[in-house]
């Protein structure tokens, strides 16, 4: 748990306004994100790109992502998480509308690959500031702020459906998205403050893991695979494995996403109130013996059930990995959030080729009992968990005054 190494007490008024602002940031990532996801049909039927075509375009997506953050750690130790934070975020919100309206696929793939750099750099940066503001008010808030992501992508998502049945072009409704972004941004700009501390000198541009943040980023790529596992494979499982109807497809995906919200909402009692360890081995216990019982059971109902454990057990480790990365002793605080995101990006991208490869030879129920597996791996080292040094949080939480 954070607690402000000074002692000395903090503003409730600022430390409100600090949160919101925040808190800000991330709803406008989640709904920006989602209102583009229900376009991408459209793109792909307005371009004439075949199925392999339109994967081989969003695979840009993470090719920007896994660019960017590396090198948003660097910006974030040069010119202070708040800025970086604030400049991401406006980039991000301009060019989600970009997608849209590409007149090619050469254009489409450039217009995603800026997409997703400027995604996985506001990624970085929005979770560096919510790490410095949490060690500042000496309480978790780092759950709260990614429920607001989560709710922010479920209001995208309906926003979205809204639109399609009103029949407003996927270009308009993404300016549209893009401005309310942008305004909600500007509007959160001034009370952001700057957050971690920018350093002069040689920065370098990547940190290459080790000690316990190797294992942080371990434990984020094993995670953010089950994640990207869940996703991609829950509906095809429910609809192919168990031969559920096809309007319990998505069912698995959609209880699992409701119960992280949920879980994220709780997160910050719950992490006020038990260790980081206790949580994530709390969870993990949770997710492994959801999905692991909803598999044996081999039932539609369980496995809707199971992945809802899943979810719920889920919810609350990426934000208490991201909080301890930022505590590691040693390591600048937005080199190791940055360093720890590319490992987590990199198991969500690698998540269901993994179960698919895997389906092939064993069959799909086998494939996903790894996952199992992988979630007892974080359960049994869950005791990785660093503190801060007093020096480093200290200095974070001057800037913040300042």
């Amino acid at each position: 748990m954070s607690t402000n190494t000074t002692n000395a007490p903090v503003d409730a008024r600022l430390a409100l306004v600090r949160r919101v602002a925040i808190a800000t940031i991330f709803f406008v990532n989640g709904v920006a994100f989602a209102s583009w996801v229900p376009h991408i049909p459209a793109v792909q039927a307005r371009l004439g790109l075949s199925t392999a075509e339109l994967g081989l375009a969003l695979l840009a997506v993470a090719g920007g992502a896994l660019v960017s953050m590396p090198l948003t750690g660097v910006l974030l130790e040069r010119w202070g998480s708040g800025r970086v934070t604030l400049v991401s975020s406006l980039l991000f919100c301009v060019l989600v509308a970009l997608p849209v309206r590409a007149s090619d696929l050469f254009l489409f793939v450039l217009s995603l690959l800026a997409f997703g750099a400027a995604n996985g750099a506001m990624d970085v940066a929005m979770n560096a500031h919510g790490v410095a503001i949490e060690r500042w008010m000496g309480r978790p808030i780092l759950s709260s702020l990614h429920a607001l992501f989560s709710l922010g992508g479920l209001a995208g998502a309906g926003c979205s459906m809204l639109v399609l049945k009103s029949g407003l072009s996927p270009s308009a409704h993404m300016v549209g998205a893009a401005g309310g972004g942008l305004l909600l941004v500007g509007a959160a700009a001034r009370f952001l403050g700057q957050g971690s501390a920018g350093h002069a000198g040689s920065t370098p541009f990547f940190v290459l893991p080790r000690g316990p943040l190797l294992w942080l980023g371990g434990l984020a790529f094993l995670i953010l695979l089950t994640e990207g596992a869940v996703a991609d494979w829950s509906a095809v499982y429910l609809r192919n494995a168990l031969h559920a109807d096809a309007y319990m497809a998505g069912a698995g995906y959609a209880v699992f996403s409701l119960a992280m919200t949920a879980g994220r909402l709780l997160g910050d009692r719950l992490a006020a109130a038990f260790s980081p360890v206790a949580l994530l081995r709390a969870g993990g216990l949770l997710a492994a013996g959801g999905l692991g019982v909803a598999l044996l059971l081999h039932h539609p109902l369980a496995a809707v059930v199971g992945f809802g454990c899943m979810g719920l057990g889920l919810s609350n480790i990426i934000p208490l990995l991201f909080s301890a990365a930022g505590r590691t002793p040693g390591v600048p605080s937005g080199m190791a959030i940055a360093s720890m995101s590319t490992a987590g990006y990199g198991g969500f991208l690698a998540g269901p080729p993994l179960v698919g490869f895997v389906a092939d030879v064993v069959g799909l129920s086998l494939a996903l009992a790894m996952l199992v597996v992988f979630l007892s791996i974080v359960v049994a080292t869950a005791g990785w968990v660093g503190a801060s040094s007093p020096e480093e949080a200290a200095l974070e939480v001057d800037v913040l005054r300042g």
